[in-house]
C-alpha cells in the first residue's frame, strides 16, 4: 500500500498535493451534510453517528477538564520555583545563551518595549539572552528605525547583545508572514554566530516568540534547566502554556469568552502529551534548529510545520516538552467591537488554515521510511483528527440531533426518532463538568486588574452563557473559512494581527 502511494506521490506531485489540500474540507463538509441528507435516506445512521460523537465529545471534555486542572497547579507550582536553584547545580550554566526571535511588522513600538522588559526581568540574568528583532523591510524605513532608535535607547547594553534582522520584501518562492520572516532571522543569526567564538551552538537556545508576548520571569530559567538536565536535549521542543491575558478585560464580551476558553485549553494540552505539539511562542536547541536549516519560507503557519520537519528530520526522535509556566500574550483587539471581531475571527481562520500543513504532513508520513510506524501514525492521525474536526464539532453537538425527527416525519414517530434529541442531550449534559473547571481555572489563571467594576467581576461566570454563539463565530466558521478556501485553491494571505498599544 505505501508503496504504491509513494508511487504517486513521486509521480503526481501537483496532483497529489492538491488531492490532499481538498481532503480537510472534503471531509468537514461531508460530516456537517450528513445529518442533513441522511436525516432522509438513512435516519437511523445519523442518529447512531450522532450518538457515537456525543459520546466521544463527552470523553474530550472530560479530558479536558481533568488536564486544565492538573495542568493549572503545575504551572503554580513551577512559577513560583526557585529553578536558579537547580540550575547553578550545573558547572556550564553560564554558558548557556537564549536566542530570542522577535518575528515583527508594524507593531507599535510600546509593544515591543514591554516584550524586552520582560526578558530583562528574567531570573536567568539578561546577559545570558539575545533577542533578535527580525524586522520586515516592506514596513518602511521610517517605522523600523523609528522603534530601533527607541529600542536602543533603553536596551542596547541589557542583552548579551540585541540584533535587528531586516526581511526582504517579494523574495522568489517565499509566502509573506512570520514564517519567512523568522526563517531570514535565523539565517541571518547564523552568520552573526560566527563573529563570536565564546558562543557555543551546542549551549544555546532558539525561541520563536511573539511581539507580544511577556515571558514569565521565570521562564527561560525553567527552560535552561529543562535544556542542561535532558541528556535527549537535541531532540528537544519545549513548549508553555499560551495565555491571551494581557489585554483581556479590554476586548468586547463575546470575544473575551473565546480567548478565556482559549487560554484554558492551551494550559491544559501542557498535560496531554498524546496532542501537545508545539504552538505560537516555542523554543528548541540552537543546534537542531541549524541543523533543519530554520524555518521554511513558503507557508504561513509555521509552528506544526517546525515540529514535523524536525520530527522526520531525526527518524522520529524530537518529543515536545511542556514547559508549565505561563506565556502571556495579548488577545487580538482593535478599536471598536467589530474591527475587535474581525481581527478575532482573521487569526481563528490563520490558525485554521494550518490545515494546509495537512498534506505535507501526509505526504512526509507515507514517504518516510525511518521514524517508528506506530509512534508516526498516531502522531499524524491526533493532528488529522484536530484539523479536520475543527469545524465540524460545533455543527454536531448544537444541532445535529434534532435534524432526523424534523426531516424525517417517519422516523419522528419512531421510538428512536422521540428519544434521539434527549438521549443527546443527557450526554452533553455530563459534558458541562469540563466547562465548570475551565470557568474556575480561569477565574483562578486570570490575572486581577485594578479598577474592574464590581459588576464586571460577580457576572464573570456568566459571561460562559453566550459561549454556543461565540462557538459558532469563532471556531466553526473561520474553520470551515479556511478549509474551504483550501479546497477550493484560493490560498490565504498573510494577515498580521493588529495590535493597540
Amino acid at each position: 500500500m505505501f508503496v504504491f502511494l509513494r508511487y504517486l506521490i513521486n509521480k503526481y506531485p501537483h496532483g497529489s498535493q492538491r488531492t490532499l489540500e481538498i481532503l480537510p474540507g472534503f471531509i468537514s463538509w461531508s460530516f456537517i451534510l450528513f445529518p442533513v441528507w441522511g436525516s432522509i435516506f438513512w435516519p437511523v445512521g445519523v442518529a447512531y453517528f450522532i450518538i457515537a460523537f456525543n459520546v466521544y465529545w463527552l470523553y474530550r471534555s472530560l479530558t479536558l477538564a481533568v488536564a486544565s486542572v492538573m495542568s493549572y497547579y503545575r504551572i503554580k507550582a513551577a512559577e513560583k520555583y526557585d529553578w536558579m536553584g537547580d540550575v547553578a547545580g550545573f558547572a556550564d550554566w553560564k554558558e548557556v545563551k537564549h536566542v530570542i526571535v522577535l518575528p515583527t511588522y508594524k507593531e507599535p513600538g510600546n509593544i515591543l518595549v514591554r516584550t524586552l522588559r520582560a526578558l530583562g526581568k528574567q531570573t536567568i540574568g539578561a546577559k545570558q539572552i539575545i533577542p533578535v528583532l527580525a524586522m520586515e523591510e516592506r514596513a518602511g524605513k521610517d517605522i523600523n528605525d523609528s522603534r530601533i532608535k527607541q529600542l536602543e535607547t533603553e536596551f542596547k547594553d541589557k542583552f548579551a547583545a540585541l540584533i535587528f534582522t531586516f526581511h526582504p520584501a517579494n523574495l522568489t518562492g517565499e509566502v509573506v508572514g512570520k514564517s519567512s520572516n523568522a526563517a531570514w532571522a535565523g539565517m541571518e543569526f547564523r552568520k552573526e554566530l560566527k563573529k563570536h567564538k565564546d558562543w557555543d551552538i551546542n549551549k544555546m537556545t532558539i525561541s520563536s516568540v511573539d511581539c507580544d508576548v511577556a515571558l514569565h520571569p521565570n521562564h527561560l530559567a525553567d527552560l535552561t534547566y529543562s535544556f542542561l538536565d535532558d541528556p535527549n536535549r537535541y531532540h528537544k521542543i519545549w513548549q508553555g502554556a499560551i495565555v491571551f491575558y494581557n489585554n483581556i478585560e479590554r476586548i468586547p464580551w463575546p470575544m473575551r469568552v473565546f480567548n478565556r476558553i482559549a487560554s484554558v485549553n492551551n494550559m491544559a494540552q501542557l498535560s496531554r502529551p498524546d496532542r501537545l505539539i508545539n504552538f505560537s511562542t516555542y523554543s528548541m536547541s540552537l543546534k537542531l534548529m541549524d541543523e533543519i536549516d530554520y524555518w521554511d519560507t513558503d507557508v504561513i503557519p509555521e509552528d506544526y510545520r517546525i515540529f514535523f520537519k524536525t520530527y522526520f528530520a531525526t527518524a522520529g526522535k524530537v518529543e515536545v516538552e511542556p514547559l508549565y509556566i505561563s506565556v502571556s500574550a495579548d488577545a487580538a483587539e482593535a478599536d471598536g467591537f467589530w474591527s475587535t471581531y474581525t481581527n478575532t475571527y482573521e487569526q481563528v481562520k490563520r490558525w485554521a488554515w494550518g490545515a494546509s500543513d495537512d498534506a505535507y504532513i501526509i505526504k512526509r508520513y507515507i514517504l518516510d521510511d525511518k521514524a517508528p510506524f506506530w509512534d508516526k501514525t498516531i502522531r499524524v492521525f491526533k493532528v488529522i483528527e484536530d484539523h479536520f474536526m475543527w469545524p465540524v464539532n460545533w455543527f454536531i453537538i448544537t444541532v445535529a440531533a434534532n435534524l432526523p425527527p424534523l426531516l424525517n416525519p417517519t422516523f419522528s414517530r419512531t421510538v428512536m426518532g422521540k428519544t434521539l434529541p434527549q438521549v443527546s442531550s443527557a450526554i452533553l449534559t455530563l459534558s458541562l463538568v469540563s466547562l465548570v473547571a475551565m470557568i474556575f481555572i480561569d477565574l483562578k489563571a486570570r490575572p486581577k486588574v485594578e479598577g474592574l467594576p464590581l459588576w464586571r467581576k460577580i457576572f464573570s461566570p456568566f459571561e460562559f452563557v453566550l459561549l454556543p454563539v461565540v462557538g459558532f463565530f469563532f471556531t466553526a466558521l473561520p474553520g470551515l473559512d479556511a478549509h474551504t478556501r483550501l479546497m477550493m485553491g484560493r490560498y490565504m494571505e498573510y494577515r498580521v494581527t493588529e495590535k493597540k498599544a
